[in-house]
């Protein structure tokens, strides 16, 4: 198995992106502000908590492929961020 840079990049930069500003990149930094807390504790944790969520999506990913057509699994996930992204501003626009 080689190394594919192309892949790599492109799912590095995607999670990257989706990460920043979310509720776990805030709840980390709400972590990391108590003064009385060790920082590398709290990064080795956040950490380690994203590598498993991934490695879950890995396998969940994996054993889907084997059920559902990749083109059909992105149709089902766009789709599906499209129906979040719609009902956060339906909650925005009316509340």
């Amino acid at each position: 198995m080689t190394l594919d840079w192309k892949i790599f990049a492109t799912v590095f930069a995607a999670v990257f992106i989706a990460e920043l500003g979310d509720k776990t990149q805030l709840a980390t930094m709400l972590f990391a502000a108590d003064k009385e807390v060790n920082k590398w504790l709290v990064f080795a944790a956040a950490s380690a908590a994203l590598i498993v969520a991934s490695g879950i999506g890995v396998l969940a990913g994996t054993l889907l492929s084997h059920y559902i057509d990749e083109k059909v699994m992105g149709y089902v996930a766009g789709l599906g961020f499209m129906l979040i992204g719609a009902w956060v501003l339906w909650r925005t626009v009316s509340g």
